[in-house]
């Protein structure tokens, strides 16, 4: 039987930084809270500076970098500007995703088909700088082919649809994820989760023995609001391990 890797954590601190924005002052401070978050047991630190800044600042990144013993996954457009910050703090991973201004968060997942000329040469020149690529994608077997023909070594699965749905639509949508995430393992993508993942619905996520990597942010930030971030991001590593054993087991048996 084949054993797969501890499912990793990554928490992404961007709405400690919309917090802060709202007053335009220091406090409270993202940087700290991905000190705490990777005290508390997550494998990494997810943040994404957008072309309006409206939450994670350029600084922020520098910080991190500096001062946050866990790897930094940086989200970005696939723009020139973010191209050179990446290159300039050379981050662990960066993970490309679609971004428009007038969305309050990231709506789905990028379209690296009809990118690909555009983001070619994006992938190459973050690649050769020793930053490991991820693109943040439907769980759509095309897309993930297209991330393969891209160079990108990791594909992140768009979790919105499945976090958004109940019932039998969410069970639908849950076999889409598995369904992708073992065509990624078969064609040489590292396959991460993230959007919309709660305590509710993560163990579904996390008991997929292909799923190397998730990433989870907005929820794990709200719920630090009532019993604070160390017990937030112990409880979700907690449930993921729960899961994750759980299916190791059943695979065994």
């Amino acid at each position: 039987m084949r054993t797969y890797a501890k499912l990793r954590l990554g928490v992404n601190i961007d709405h400690v930084a919309t917090i802060r924005n709202v007053r335009e002052g220091d406090y409270p401070d993202p940087v700290r809270a991905a000190r705490m978050a990777a005290a508390a047991g997550a494998d990494g630190i997810t943040a994404h500076l957008r072309e309006d800044r409206r939450h994670i600042r350029d600084d922020d990144i520098r910080r991190i970098r500096e001062e946050v013993d866990a790897p930094l996954n940086f989200e970005m457009a696939a723009t020139e500007e973010m191209v050179e910050i990446a290159l300039r703090h050379l981050p662990h991973a960066v993970c490309i995703v679609p971004e428009k201004r007038e969305e309050r968060t990231t709506e789905g997942g990028l379209d690296a088909i009809r990118g690909h000329n555009h983001l070619q040469p994006i992938i190459r020149r973050l690649s050769d700088a020793g930053i490991r690529v991820s693109l943040f994608v439907e769980a759509d077997p095309k897309q993930l082919d297209a991330a393969v023909a891209l160079g990108a070594p990791v594909a992140e699965l768009h979790a919105g649809a499945y976090a958004d749905l109940e019932g039998k639509a969410q069970e639908a949508e849950l076999a889409r994820i598995v369904a992708a995430a073992a065509h990624a393992e078969a064609i040489g993508l590292e396959c991460h989760v993230g959007h919309g993942l709660t305590y509710d619905n993560v163990a579904p996520i996390a008991a997929i023995a292909t799923v190397q990597e998730l990433n989870i942010g907005h929820f794990l930030i709200g719920e630090a609001v009532f019993s604070g971030l160390d017990s937030a991001v112990r409880r979700m590593r907690s449930l993921m391990d729960r899961a994750r054993a759980g299916s190791q087991g059943a695979r065994s048996a």
